[in-house]
């Protein structure tokens, strides 16, 4: 299985170190915004080709696969293209910051039958793995999420502090998590509320966000969102259920008294990333829907849509 990887920030180098771990998987072509950064990259990690050209990656007979890392706005139309070059495509999340968007994406891939999936890591992480199979297994229901997703973030940089050249979005990137998440764990959404803070003067996006959202089992969920907050980065799950409670933090998982839960034979890796592009490649080999797929997340990005003509 060959694969592309295009863009090179934080995110990318994720997926580099994830995709060394996975058998009969080679990275043969880089893509970046500039050609020097892009080739340290590839130097790095021992890819072959790299180029700030997006269409000439495409046309490689060496690329069966494409992941995009690249920003956001960039998402939709990027995944299409690598679809009419009939290469599968995994998006990192979200897949784009319109309804509109995610639905091209989707009739693509019903139009050409590709492997097309989004990167909602948390479906993968072992964290949150542990608490889906218990909720299969009818031993644990969610009564209500807690989650806190804060960054300090009052400039356009990136998970490594680099400076990015797009602007994230509390909204279309980081709610895309817990809106999927809460779906895929309590069941379709029936209900979503969203107030904002102010706008910031430069960056032009809100710097806080609360949702409340409601499923159709009666589930609730509350999400704080914020790129203001000057502490402890990252997003922080608390699930109160009818029978305990689960804190997870990324890929590690405790209980309501702060007790740690062992995770680690959960799946065959403790990396999130690494499970994500392990399911993309399974799928592709074994021609099937894979965990995550467009289809699958799209009512997410409906769910968003209809949360961003709210606050207008």
């Amino acid at each position: 299985m060959k694969i592309a990887l295009a863009g090179g920030g934080a995110f990318g180098e994720k997926h580099l170190d994830g995709l060394k771990n996975i058998d009969g998987v080679e990275v043969t072509a880089l893509v970046g915004r500039r050609q020097e950064p892009t080739q340290e990259m590839a130097d790095k990690y021992g890819v072959g080709f790299a180029t700030t050209n997006y269409e000439a990656m495409l046309e490689r007979d060496d690329v069966d696969a494409v992941i995009l890392c690249t920003p956001t706005q960039m998402h939709a139309d990027q995944a299409i293209k690598a679809m009419n070059a009939g290469k599968h495509v995994e998006v990192e999340i979200p897949l784009a910051d319109s309804l509109a968007d995610a639905e091209a994406v989707l009739n693509k891939q019903k139009e050409t039958g590709l492997v097309c999936m989004v990167g909602h890591t948390r479906r993968f992480n072992p964290s949150h793995q542990y608490v889906h199979n218990r909720i299969k297994a009818g031993e644990f229901n969610i009564q209500q999420m807690d989650v806190q997703t804060y960054f300090f973030r009052r400039q356009n940089m990136n998970a490594k502090g680099q400076p990015r050249s797009w602007t994230d979005h509390l909204l279309w990137h980081h709610a895309a998590h817990t809106v999927d998440l809460f779906a895929y764990q309590a069941g379709p959404i029936a209900q979503a509320n969203a107030i904002q803070g102010p706008i910031h003067p430069e960056l032009g996006i809100a710097m806080d966000m609360s949702i409340q959202l409601k499923a159709e089992s009666g589930a609730i969920c509350t999400l704080s969102l914020s790129f203001n907050n000057d502490g402890p980065l990252g997003t922080f799950f608390r699930y109160i259920g009818d029978t305990d409670t689960y804190i997870a933090r990324y890929d590690d998982l405790v209980n309501g008294k702060e007790e740690a839960i062992d995770v680690s034979n959960v799946d065959v890796s403790m990396n999130g990333i690494e499970l994500q592009d392990r399911e993309f490649i399974a799928a592709i080999r074994e021609g099937r829907e894979p965990n995550s797929s467009v289809a699958q997340v799209l009512p997410c990005y409906q769910v968003l849509h209809d949360l961003e003509q709210q606050l207008g």
